[in-house]
């Protein structure tokens, strides 16, 4: 994907992203207590270019998925859902509760007496969007592993390639239809629950994009537009996935309890670390959306009882934050927003304390 075409894509995410805030969030302004605020929580901040959501919410909240609990909408400023570098987020009270407001700062730019509007790729994101890029569009998961059977795949390149990319013609076979932009895949991972053995999901690794020219029979001839990677005879062919890639991608904790495991790093990383990508072992059937916030507990070491020499796993220690970025029937993408500790598949996760509980009841 070009820059500018990322650019475009990463300001259209920003703005549906934060307009969920007021649309579909019930719990925007309900309230949080003293105690959720930090310590050192500044009065106003001005925002700089680099933040993210997260980063802003941090700087207040000893939470940063509670936003959603003080953040006050100013009707007078048009979108005040989008925060741009040069915005203030200042600090108030309102009956007793604490709140957030936003003053615009000067990145408003006059097209006419009667509109104003702001480029959307200088909006904040919620989380650092180059950290997940090549997840949101290039990985997908099948919930259903048979229909990978069904799907065309590649077959040979011009010239009797044995490999192609961007710019050459390739052959697919199965049944595609005509026209459209298609996207080239690669079998990746095939999830797995842990304990039960079920299927989780099935992933596929975008290698590139193809354009349909004709068919003849069950052969289809297509131009590779980009790739990644080289495309190589057996890659799958799938229609692209529509845009429904965010609905709600804001900080914030489940609605309902949530308990299950680090299932796996993508690439096969041992240690986990902050700002890396991990596969959960829950999904959209769980109540996982993407902004959804889970703690994480370090599994405790297996050690050896000198009395009895049983193996003994001593408990865990709770070592960290990820936020749902993409998820799927049975699975979730979530990116480690905070790790005290070095991370591993089989950490348990789950719904992170909300300590502003009481305050509302």
């Amino acid at each position: 994907m070009s820059k500018a075409r990322w650019g475009a894509w990463h300001g259209w995410l920003a703005g549906w992203a934060l307009l969920a805030m007021l649309f579909s969030l019930p719990a925007i302004g309900q309230g949080l207590s003293d105690a959720g605020l930090r310590g050192d929580a500044p009065n106003r901040y001005t925002v700089v270019r680099g933040d993210t959501l997260w980063d802003i919410s941090g700087r207040f909240l000893r939470h940063p998925w509670q936003w959603p609990d003080v953040w006050e909408v100013n009707p007078q400023i048009r979108n005040p859902h989008l925060i741009y570098p040069g915005d203030t987020v200042y600090l108030y009270y309102q009956n007793g509760q604490p709140r957030l407001g936003l003053e615009r700062g000067r990145g408003e730019v006059r097209l006419s007496p009667e509109v104003r509007r702001t480029p959307r790729r200088e909006a904040v994101p919620p989380l650092p969007l180059e950290r997940i890029e090549n997840f949101l569009t290039e990985y997908r998961v099948l919930d259903d592993p048979a229909v990978a059977d069904e799907q065309a795949y590649v077959v040979g390149g011009d010239d009797r390639r044995l490999i192609s990319g961007a710019g050459d013609r390739i052959y697919a076979r199965g049944d595609l239809a005509e026209g459209g932009r298609l996207g080239i895949y690669r079998l990746g991972e095939t999830y797995e629950d842990s304990v039960t053995g079920e299927f989780l999901g099935l992933e596929l690794v975008g290698v590139g994009q193809a354009r349909w020219l004709r068919s003849e029979d069950d052969i289809a001839t297509l131009d590779v537009l980009s790739a990644s990677q080289e495309v190589r005879n057996g890659d799958l062919v799938l229609p692209v996935e529509s845009g429904e890639l965010v609905t709600e991608f804001l900080p914030r904790a489940p609605e309902r309890p949530v308990e299950g495991r680090l299932l796996a790093v993508p690439g096969g990383v041992q240690f986990i670390g902050r700002l890396e990508v991990v596969a959960l072992d829950r999904g959209r059937r769980d109540g996982l959306t993407p902004g959804h916030v889970l703690s994480v507990e370090q599994r405790g070491e297996l050690v050896t009882d000198p009395v009895t020499n049983e193996s003994l796993r001593l408990p865990g220690e709770e070592a960290g934050l990820v936020m749902v970025f993409k998820s799927y029937d049975r699975m979730s993408y979530a990116l480690v927003m905070r790790a005290s500790r070095s991370l591993s598949v089989g950490d348990r996760i789950f719904n992170p304390d909300r300590i502003e509980s009481v305050a509302r009841r």
